[in-house]
């Protein structure tokens, strides 16, 4: 005997595939959603902690700032310690050229040659006064020459002056100071200092007025020839 099913199976099979189709839905979903969770916790882990570390960068470098901020006053502090240990150090060096400039002046003048001024700007000295001949001015200079703390004088200017009703030249020239290579060395290479009076300038026109030719022994020659031989540094 043949049996006819006559039950809806097309339906069921239809509802059957439906349930089977949400089911494989909702687990992809769900592992979809899982792991979405997990690399969003992960990304958001390496995040926090990227953040962590640039903080502590961005606190070091805070740091690094404010040290080479300090470094740099420190610098500045030692090169102004430097300029000013080189400024004392030029001044123990050179306060002994006054004594030798004035002491070679005198011993290096010859007669007739009477000295109105001296005036020092660095290491060049300009020296004017009065000569009774043009003579007297080239002897001055070769005296320079040969003195070990004075060299290369080089003449600016000279010309006819009157002074006290006497014909003389009046002279200018520059001469450079420097150290004598014959001058005992102390510690640290310095030069020795050296004992004795000082030399001083006499009014050389005053003193030798009278053995000039045709000198008038008047006050008022005498008092010219004093303010002559003033030397001012």
């Amino acid at each position: 005997m043949i049996r006819v099913n006559l039950l809806p199976h097309r339906e069921v099979r239809r509802k059957a595939n439906q349930r089977q189709f949400f089911v494989l839905a909702g687990i992809v979903a769900g592992i979809g959603v899982l792991a979405w969770y997990m690399v969003h916790t992960v990304l958001d882990n390496q995040i926090e902690t990227q953040q962590g570390r640039n903080k502590y960068l961005e606190g070091e470098i805070v740091k690094l700032d404010k040290q080479i901020e300090e470094i740099k006053k420190l610098k500045d502090q030692t090169q102004q310690l430097l300029q000013r240990k080189k400024v004392v150090e030029a001044l123990q060096g050179n306060r002994s050229e006054a004594v030798h400039l004035l002491d070679q002046l005198v011993r290096q003048l010859p007669e007739g040659v009477y000295l109105k001024s001296v005036k020092q700007t660095g290491q060049k000295v300009n020296i004017t006064g009065y000569a009774q001949s043009n003579a007297r001015v080239s002897t001055l200079m070769r005296n320079l020459e040969s003195s070990p703390w004075l060299s290369s004088p080089s003449l600016v200017e000279i010309k006819s002056a009157t002074q006290s009703n006497l014909r003389l030249s009046e002279f200018s020239l520059n001469v450079t100071l420097t150290q004598s290579k014959t001058e005992p060395q102390g510690q640290g290479g310095k030069p020795a200092a050296k004992t004795g009076a000082l030399h001083t300038v006499p009014s050389p026109l005053a003193a030798a007025a009278p053995a000039l030719p045709n000198a008038p022994d008047t006050p008022a020659a005498a008092a010219a020839g004093g303010a002559l031989g003033a030397v001012s540094l």
